[in-house]
């Protein structure tokens, strides 16, 4: 593989822990009540959304009730 045989300064990225702007970034823009209100609302929409398919699934998951006979179609009992 091809190696660089001059050393190759670094001294730039030491110096850049010690950079610090002079421009300071503008301050965050505060939620309006309204827009705290909807993420509230989305938020227990989702939760809400996860815990009912939780507890809809649940029942058809569980295989302790499960019928100890086998289930056979109407048709094969004239035989």
């Amino acid at each position: 593989m091809f190696r660089r045989r001059e050393s190759v300064p670094f001294a730039f990225v030491a110096e850049a822990d010690d950079f610090r702007s002079n421009v300071t970034p503008p301050p965050r823009e505060r939620l309006a009540p309204g827009q705290i209100v909807g993420r509230t609302l989305l938020g227990l929409t989702v939760t809400a959304g996860l815990v009912g398919a939780l507890v809809l699934g649940m029942p058809s998951l569980d295989t302790t009730n499960a019928p100890g006979h086998r289930q056979q179609s109407e048709a094969s009992d004239n035989r």
